[in-house]
């Protein structure tokens, strides 16, 4: 009865917003109460449940968006954008432009959140999309491909690091066999699938295109990529000391401090505002006025991925994902498949990458035992699972929309497709590679 409320009430939040042409934030509070209230909670639950959810996921993300939306609105006024877009252009030309972009987004995507990511990457999609005048979908979505499949696949990131451990798997294995599976995931998901989307027309956020500037009023190249890029810098350093320095000192401590998200995200916009503003002539007060710019251009997103989370907290503390797991448990399936479908079910019920994968590793983590199956191929399959069809549950699904102002019908065509075949192929060439080292 439950999965039937879920769908009803996944149903009535596209009707809500497609139709009735709601306000997405308060179609997500409408239907999160529905679905609280015929799964027998009370109001003083559902009330709870929206707090906790929305406090829980705004509070993960909303200092990292705000401060991103900072940076890539500095980046952008500034003519840093511009100029790393203008040289990117020269060395790879307007034809392999994608390319470059998806190799950039694999590397940024590696050490850093997808959220962090996201914000810093968007900027210079738009900024190219505009100046070049490309489809910022078609050059965009090959870029968000490699950013998921980072996400959803390697270590560091939270789930795939948790389900090592919680599988036994070999740190290094996973990280080996996750970079054979994501080339063809990202270049299948990524710039091939791309090609079918030229025709899509979007409008992305202008508060990040930035303004024409001449050529010789713009900021040197260094300055541009070291400010745009310093928080990978810093996260990457910070990766690499804590994997291969094991002995604790004053030193080690302070590159985790600086490798921390937030730390990382609010030192380089600091150093932003005197590199891209002071440095250049320009008093603290005319700096200022952009950022407060880009804070109100992000806060609906802020709303409505706040409201993304209230909805999947009443479904967490309903016992829906419990429910649909303890279904599939006793089904006779290869372990890899049932590591992927399970996944799957959950983050399509409840939005969450993350909690689809580690919510499946407490159910099929006993398989590997049983079935002798490669632990770390069972990492795979279930952050490939986890990836499988974000739709209007799902907060990046209206991170995606919102930036790149789409209609409703083109995000599913567009994002929830790309993650769809980033989920496939990857259990696909997950299974090709089980047959080559079992």
């Amino acid at each position: 009865m439950s999965l039937l409320i879920l769908l009803l009430g996944i149903a009535l939040l596209v009707v809500l917003i497609t139709w009735a042409r709601l306000n997405a934030f308060l179609a997500f509070i409408i239907v999160a109460i529905l679905i609280g209230l015929f799964n027998g909670m009370n109001i003083t639950a559902i009330t709870g449940s929206l707090q906790k959810g929305i406090g829980d996921l705004l509070g993960s993300i909303i200092i990292i968006l705000g401060l991103g939306a900072m940076l890539g609105k500095l980046v952008a006024d500034s003519g840093a954008a511009q100029k790393i877009a203008t040289s990117l252009m020269q060395a790879f030309g307007k034809k392999y432009i994608m390319w470059a972009l998806v190799l950039t987004a694999f590397v940024v995507g590696i050490p850093l959140f997808y959220n962090v990511g996201f914000v810093l990457m968007v900027p210079l999609i738009i900024t190219l999309a505009k100046r070049y005048n490309i489809s910022a979908v078609y050059i965009g979505i090959p870029m968000l491909a490699a950013l998921s499949v980072t996400h959803g696949y390697l270590p560091p990131h939270p789930s795939p690091t948790a389900l090592v451990t919680q599988y036994h798997a070999d740190l290094g294995l996973t990280l080996l066999y996750g970079f054979i599976v994501a080339v063809p995931a990202i270049v299948i998901a990524g710039p091939l699938f791309a090609t079918t989307l030229k025709k899509i027309k979007c409008q992305p956020l202008a508060t990040f295109a930035g303004k024409d500037i001449p050529d010789e009023e713009l900021p040197g190249l260094f300055t541009s990529m070291f400010t745009a890029f310093l928080p990978v810098i810093l996260i990457a350093t910070s990766t690499i000391v804590k994997l291969t320095v094991h002995t604790e000192n004053n030193f080690t401590k302070i590159i985790m401090a600086l490798g921390d998200p937030v730390i990382a995200m609010t030192v380089t916009l600091l150093y932003a505002i005197y590199s891209l503003g002071i440095q250049r002539g320009k008093k603290m007060q005319e700096v200022m006025m952009p950022l407060a710019e880009a804070i109100k251009d992000i806060a609906m997103i802020l709303f409505i991925i706040g409201g993304a989370g209230g909805l999947k907290q009443i479904l967490t503390d309903t016992g829906i994902s419990n429910q649909i797991a303890a279904g599939l448990q006793g089904m006779n399936i290869h372990p890899l498949l049932a590591a992927w479908s399970i996944a799957a079910i959950i983050r399509v019920c409840l939005g969450s990458a993350t909690v689809a994968g580690l919510t499946t590793a407490g159910i099929v983590a006993p398989l590997i035992a049983t079935t002798g199956v490669n632990p770390s191929l069972m990492v795979l399959a279930t952050g490939a699972g986890s990836l499988m069809f974000s739709h209007v549950n799902d907060g990046g699904f209206w991170l995606f929309k919102e930036y790149f102002n789409l209609s409703f019908k083109d995000t599913i065509r567009t994002w929830s497709l790309m993650e769809s075949i980033v989920s496939i192929v990857g259990i696909i060439a997950i299974f090709i590679l089980n047959y080559f080292i079992a």
